[in-house]
């Protein structure tokens, strides 16, 4: 894990909201895809940030790069706010910016071939002259052989596709870089090599990640800390080891409970905690506690109360009004699966 203090990246309450249009019946009505978050993305490290499909990940992850425009909050990158940089400087700031996208195959201009589509930061930011040799280098770097530079996207497997997505980004020379459900379209015997891979260009390129997915065994697998997101709210934020150890939030626990086991036996007698219904739609999200409607442990004050987010631990915020007011007992029933704090 990384001990450094000193934070990259800090999201100031963040909102993206959208007009979901007019009609001839009905007004037009507002979606709140991120809804007031507020992070620290610190020097040097991998924040995961997790949820259900819907939940406002993505968005969040283009708003921070202003890729996507906030509604409001502030994003700032080494004490400047992005979004008091005018186009200009914003290009200029986006070569220490840089995404990598979910989809190896529609993220890549199939008429141009990997040497393009890798060198395209170079000319863009005006970085190196070396051409075709820096290009070659990076796609050793990622994995690739420099004989492939000259093939177009259709040439190459999926993960060979995201290895040069990742030589794009590296190309700009970055220092942080949100990688948006990178593994997601890939088969599961391709994932954990681009993992291994981001993990190792983090070491040698002192790289900071914001990783987006909804693969909790990816994201075990690469954070330092982990942030999980609920209709557009961060509703935990812990450390990696102690969120998968001791996830407090209900949403939380249940999305660890079901991360497949690949032991027969502990899967049989380990407790899986169903949710009830849908996500709601950000359309009409519930009043109170957003989770309540689908919480097995809510009360009739969850949908009254807006939980805050509130430091339970030291490192460890969790937004539940029936965990943080009874904190105190916290550590003893979560090792009884939230034993009688959510009788």
């Amino acid at each position: 894990m990384n001990n450094v203090a000193e934070n990259l990246i800090s999201i100031e309450d963040v909102r993206v909201e959208y007009s979901s249009g007019r009609s001839l019946f009905a007004s037009g009505r507002t979606v709140r895809a991120v809804d007031g978050v507020s992070l620290e993305i610190k020097r040097g490290e991998t924040l995961g940030l997790v949820g259900e499909s819907g939940c406002g990940k993505s968005t969040l992850g283009r708003a921070v790069l202003r890729l996507t425009e906030p509604t409001a909050g502030r994003v700032i990158h080494n004490g400047d706010d992005l979004s008091s940089l005018k186009p200009d400087a914003m290009r200029r700031r986006r070569r220490q910016l840089q995404m990598i996208f979910q989809d190896p195959y529609s993220s890549l201009n199939p008429r141009m071939t990997a040497g393009q589509i890798i060198g395209e930061p170079l000319r863009t930011f005006g970085i190196s002259d070396q051409g075709k040799d820096r290009v070659q280098t990076l796609m050793e770097t990622v994995g690739l052989d420099r004989r492939f530079i000259d093939r177009r996207p259709r040439e190459f497997s999926g993960g060979q596709r995201q290895r040069i997505g990742i030589a794009r980004a590296l190309a700009a020379e970055p220092e942080f870089i949100v990688a948006d459900e990178p593994i997601s379209a890939l088969d599961v015997s391709i994932q954990a090599q681009i993992l291994n891979l981001m993990r190792r260009l983090q070491k040698e390129n002192g790289l900071t990640y914001l990783f987006i997915s909804h693969d909790l065994r990816a994201v075990r697998h690469i954070a330092d800390r982990v942030a999980v997101m609920y209709l557009g709210r961060i509703v935990e934020l812990a450390d990696a080891k102690e969120i998968y150890r001791d996830p407090l939030m209900p949403y939380t626990r249940a999305l660890i409970s079901s991360i497949p086991v690949a032991d027969p036996f502990i899967e049989r007698k380990r407790e899986r905690i169903i949710l009830r219904g849908d996500v709601p739609s950000p359309l009409a999200p519930p009043s109170g506690c957003h989770f309540h409607t689908r919480c097995p442990f809510a009360i009739a004050e969850c949908s009254r109360v807006d939980p805050k987010l509130v430091e339970i631990k030291p490192g460890h915020t969790v937004a539940c009004i029936r965990i943080s007011r009874e904190h105190p007992h916290i550590e003893q029933n979560a090792a009884n699966g939230l034993g009688d704090l959510m009788q």
